[in-house]
């Protein structure tokens, strides 16, 4: 998935970004309203973890901004406020859930990995496709029963490819749900990573290269 991270608190920003990036997730991260605006407006985001007191643009304003705009981004809003006048006002403003900090960093990310899956048309719990079986929850890939070993990268793409359920997806698609705002569109990490990936996968191939359009899995 694509995340925003808007938190004004560098070290926490930080740490929640690698470990969400450690789950095999997209990640921008951002310290003020302003510039959470900013990316929202150019980027689609599956989660924004949305500290409530951020500076310039309060969390509350970048909150109601986002739900009027129609997006389907799901918001976790983060606040050191515990109270549940302060919990029911979060949500009833467009917040989809609610952390108090301080927070368990698992328990952070399985909240994401939630609001994810329903940011999405529902999908099961196992996808499955050429003998492939990934669990997005237990982030393990086996083939014809035997498990497969995989990067983030590797795991990230792979999951959107077979989310796809056969259809081809651009290689501009893979390097914006799998990377974050620092990758070069230009890059050959996505070819690089396909290659890997169906090295480790194994034979007979399943990815397949569609000239000029991306990439599949029959």
């Amino acid at each position: 998935m694509r995340v925003l991270v808007v938190e004004d608190e560098p070290l926490l920003a930080g740490a929640i970004a690698e470990w969400l990036r450690d789950e095999s997730h997209g990640v921008d991260v951002v310290h003020d309203g302003a510039a959470a605006q900013e990316r929202l407006a150019v980027n689609d985001y599956d989660v924004v973890v949305l500290d409530r007191d951020v500076p310039k643009v309060h969390g509350d304003d970048v909150c109601r901004e986002l739900v009027d705009s129609g997006a389907t981004a799901r918001v976790l809003m983060l606040t050191a406020a515990a109270g549940i006048a302060d919990r029911v006002d979060g949500l009833s403003m467009g917040a989809d859930d609610y952390l108090t900090k301080p927070f368990a960093f698992a328990e952070l990310a399985a909240r994401v990995h939630s609001l994810g899956r329903r940011s999405r048309p529902a999908e099961p719990p196992i996808l499955r496709r050429a003998g492939i079986a990934l669990s997005p929850a237990r982030h393990e890939v086996f083939r014809d029963g035997q498990y497969v070993p995989l990067s983030r990268k590797e795991f990230a793409v792979l999951a959107e490819l077979l989310r796809a359920d056969g259809a081809v997806v651009s290689a501009e698609r893979l390097l914006e749900k799998a990377w974050d705002e620092h990758a070069d569109p230009m890059t050959s990490a996505v070819r690089l990573t396909i290659l890997k990936l169906r090295r480790k996968l194994g034979d007979p191939p399943v990815v397949e290269t569609v000239a000029g359009v991306g990439y599949r899995i029959q």
